[in-house]
């Protein structure tokens, strides 16, 4: 982070669009160091990576499932993502604060997080977050997966949608469709946030329109990160690769993009490629875009919109002394 002489707060962001190593935590959680360590190197105090970047977006895939029936052929990819899948706190989380520590910055990477507490036979779409001392500060469980996501993931609650406090601002976000929930948006920006994190799978046109009515409608940095992925990066030996035939060389063209708070795009979009995207973000531009549209201060309506928020752990068995 860069403090000016006049006392405004400035910090380089990075984006990483790269694939993951498909279906494979261990070189996934490799590559992600690598990623993590050139960004830092070049300066970067906060680092995103995309939605469900370990061990893999499974785009294409119906793990055999439709309604009525299931296919062993589908639960034996199943066993092999849920064994890639990544336990929070565990030594996958381990690793990812050690690539932040090493390289000095914040970190927010999406991960498929394996349940270990209770049957610890449920995946979440999940965000987590490092500090540059390489603790895990916190996770955002996707509260709504959308689609097909719904077979394979559970739902998140409202315990976990932290905003984490930086030198440099609040720094908070939602995963994919989850912002198109007015609701949810609303949640964050009366957190605070002020670099508004939004990981995804979507690389349609109609998802940058998204990404600059958040930051407009929030007075917010939007960091919008996306994998790119190519059809030849899947294992050959995939359990059902099959699916596979009938889709595009390129499954994920990207679409990463960073926006400042008037909506105006400061760095990408990013297409058809691997890349990092950097921006030198002053924080001040922050207030000075609230001073005519304050979307949970002075442009509220508390006397006639209110919204109540459930931030209880809902726990599906509650032991009784």
């Amino acid at each position: 982070m860069e403090i000016c002489p006049e006392g405004q707060k400035k910090v380089k962001v990075a984006v990483v669009q790269a694939a993951p190593v498909l279906f494979d935590r261990e070189a996934t959680l490799e590559k992600a160091a690598v990623l993590i360590s050139e960004a830092g190197k070049q300066g970067a105090g906060l680092v995103l990576l995309p939605e469900a970047y370990v061990p893999a977006y499974p785009r294409g895939f119906s793990f055999g499932m439709v309604v009525g029936s299931r296919k062993s052929e589908g639960r034996a990819l199943w066993k092999r993502y849920w064994e890639n899948a990544v336990e929070v706190p565990g030594p996958a989380t381990v690793a990812l604060g050690a690539a932040a520590r090493e390289a000095g910055v914040f970190l927010a990477i999406g991960v498929i997080e394996r349940d270990n507490q209770f049957s610890r036979g449920t995946l979440y779409c999940t965000l987590l977050y490092f500090g540059p001392g390489g603790k895990l500060l916190g996770k955002h469980r996707k509260l709504k997966p959308t689609g097909a996501e719904r077979l394979i993931w559970g739902e998140g609650d409202g315990s976990t949608m932290p905003v984490v406090e930086t030198p440099f601002g609040k720094v908070g976000g939602l995963i994919c469709w989850e912002n198109y929930m007015p609701l949810a948006r609303t949640a964050m920006y009366a957190k605070g946030v002020e670099i508004y994190l939004a990981p995804t799978a979507d690389y349609r046109d109609a998802w940058q329109a998204t990404m600059r009515h958040i930051a407009c409608e929030g007075r917010c940095f939007v960091l919008g990160c996306n994998q790119f992925v190519k059809k030849d990066m899947y294992p050959e030996n995939l359990e059902t690769l099959e699916e596979l035939e009938d889709r595009p060389e390129i499954m994920c063209r990207g679409g990463s993009v960073i926006v400042a708070p008037l909506g105006d795009v400061i760095a990408g979009p990013l297409f058809d490629e691997e890349g990092i995207l950097y921006a030198q973000l002053d924080m001040t531009e922050v207030v000075k875009a609230k001073i005519d549209f304050d979307v949970v201060g002075h442009y509220s309506r508390p006397d006639v919109f209110q919204l109540s928020v459930n931030e209880k752990t809902l726990s599906p068995v509650s032991p009784m002394s």
